[in-house]
């Protein structure tokens, strides 16, 4: 026998907890959230650097920012109502070169289009009032980002879902969706249930669960793993917060940076490298299924054809700790080989499009009774709680929830 709800979530990350605790906030709406590992926040939730990103970044009006600007505040909100440990401490953004004079100005630009009050523009002699052990020739200060436990965020929004009355399961792996009178019956490996309206916050398998549900979603999930390494405890001192470099605005990677963590510790990296697995955690992860599904699509071969070099280089980066200090000195020059060690990763579900395109803003598609993320890039977790929302009155609005 299947059990009925209004909605089914496939996916307990940080989106898709949040989204089942905007639904249940609503009169009457049953909530049953369908996670396939043990745990909620099991994959990109729990690898990230938890950081609360500011809205910096992305291109004004776009769903970036929107989400970001207002799910920042929203997430400070939480965390303090929940006693959720986090600090907004701040960040740096350092140009190492000229050449990256005309990016730090265009972040400036954006950052006070979006809303970001107190920003400071910093001469080279004016970083070290933030991070002494730094260089550059100029810089910006980011009052607004912050730090925080996403894991345990994740578990809030989970606790209040159950709380009012939803179900959150673990363990339970969707493996077909079906229509029948009306509703969708979705067969889990802890039974079947019933929905009304079913929401796609899968992650790493978002694009998967798509055509499961007989949805084109017209792109392909491409994993790239974050490897990142810790300072010893006795150089952490070389980092006050937070410490990035002006990304490349042609790549939706931030570059390899610096960040204190909410539990202790400063992280330093990542490298964005192609993972063979989509849950490759290792250099030596590798799933034949994945690996052929990525190099069978035409997208694929696209995007390697425009960036093979920038992959040599992480690459390099990835192997080589040497390679991977030196990129770190061009913040910290006074940072040595034996000043850090190897620590964890993370896994970025990357949606590209056929004709090679990293997609950097997020991407919500819906369907008949169904709301499909398959974009959910940083600033996701940051913005958790709006997009959450946003996905709620999706189902509200199409579905009469």
């Amino acid at each position: 026998m299947s059990q009925a709800w209004d909605v089914a979530i496939i996916g307990g990350g940080i989106v898709g907890t949040a989204t089942a605790m905007a639904l249940v906030r609503r009169a009457g709406v049953r909530v049953v959230v369908l996670e396939a590992e043990p745990t909620l926040a099991a994959h990109q939730t729990g690898h990230n650097s938890g950081v609360i990103h500011s809205g910096l970044y992305y291109k004004p009006g776009s769903l970036k920012a929107r989400n970001c600007v207002e799910g920042r505040e929203a997430m400070y909100r939480f965390c303090a109502e929940h006693q959720i440990p986090h600090d907004r401490c701040g960040k740096l953004v350092v140009a190492t070169e000229p050449s990256h004079l005309p990016a730090l100005e265009e972040l400036e630009r954006r950052g006070r289009a979006n809303g970001l009050e107190g920003l400071r523009r910093l001469r080279a002699e004016e970083l070290t009032e933030y991070e002494p052990a730094v260089a550059g020739i100029a810089g910006l200060h980011v009052p607004h980002t912050g730090i925080v436990d996403y894991t345990a965020v994740t578990t809030a929004f989970g606790r209040i879902v159950s709380e009012a009355g939803g179900e959150v399961w673990t363990g339970a792996r969707v493996s077909s969706v079906t229509r029948r009178n009306g509703s969708l019956v979705l067969d889990t490996t802890k039974g079947a249930v019933e929905s009304r309206t079913l929401i796609n916050c899968a992650g790493l398998q978002s694009d998967r669960v798509a055509r499961l549900c007989g949805v084109e979603p017209g792109v392909k999930i491409v994993p790239f793993r974050g490897e990142y390494y810790e300072l010893v405890p006795e150089r952490q001192s070389l980092v006050r917060n937070l410490i990035y470099p002006v990304p490349d605005p042609r790549f939706p990677f931030l570059g390899v940076h610096f960040t204190r963590m909410i539990r202790g510790g400063i992280e330093a990296g990542p490298n964005a490298v192609l993972a063979f697995r989509r849950e490759g955690y290792r250099r030596n992860s590798f799933s034949i299924r994945d690996s052929l599904e990525m190099f069978a699509y035409m997208g694929f071969w696209k995007m390697a054809a425009k960036y093979w070099l920038m992959a040599v280089g992480e690459w390099h980066r990835s192997f080589s700790k040497r390679a991977f200090v030196k990129a770190l000195q061009g913040l910290i020059p006074e940072l040595r080989d034996e000043d850090v060690y190897p620590s964890g990763a993370g896994v970025r579900a990357q949606a590209l499009d056929p004709q090679g395109a990293l997609l950097d803003d997020f991407r919500i598609v819906e369907a008949e009774q169904m709301v499909h993320v398959l974009n959910a890039p940083s600033p996701a977790a940051t913005a958790s709680i709006s997009i959450g929302e946003a996905i709620a009155g999706m189902a509200a609005k199409s579905f009469r929830i």
